[in-house]
C-alpha cells in the first residue's frame, strides 16, 4: 500500500512538472511562391473570384454576413501561395452534407451492423 501511494505520488510530481513547462515559440518563414508570375496570381484571383460570385455561394456568404465587396478584398489580400493552393483545390470543395456515394456506405455499414446483431442474437 505504501508503495503504491509513492508510485501516485511520483506520477503526481512527475504530471505536474512536465505541465509547468513554458513553451517557446520561434520565427517562422513566411510563406512565398517562388516560381509563380503575376499573371498566374491574376488567373487564380480570376477563378476564385468567380467561384465566390456564383449566385449559390454568394448567398451563403451573405447569409453569414459578407458581401461581394468582403469577399473579394479579403481573398486579394491572400499570399500567392495561399491564393495559388485555393486555386487548386476549389474543385475538391462541396457542400456540406453526404455524397450519394458516401451515402451508400453508410448504408451498407448500417445494413452489415443489422445482419451481424440479428446472426448473433
Amino acid at each position: 500500500m505504501k508503495r503504491l501511494s509513492r508510485s501516485v505520488l511520483f506520477v503526481l510530481v512527475l504530471l505536474i512538472a512536465v505541465t509547468a513547462m513554458p513553451a517557446f515559440a520561434g520565427v517562422v518563414p513566411s510563406k512565398t511562391a517562388a516560381n509563380q508570375s503575376l499573371a498566374q496570381r491574376d488567373a487564380d484571383l480570376a477563378l476564385v473570384r468567380d467561384v465566390v460570385s456564383h449566385e449559390q455561394v454568394a448567398a451563403v456568404l451573405a447569409q453569414h454576413g459578407l458581401s461581394q465587396q468582403q469577399v473579394n478584398d479579403k481573398v486579394a489580400q491572400l499570399s500567392a501561395q495561399d491564393l495559388h493552393q485555393l486555386a487548386q483545390n476549389l474543385d475538391q470543395l462541396q457542400a456540406a452534407g453526404l455524397t450519394r456515394s458516401e451515402w451508400l456506405w453508410v448504408a451498407i455499414g448500417a445494413i452489415a451492423a443489422l445482419v451481424l446483431i440479428i446472426a448473433l442474437s
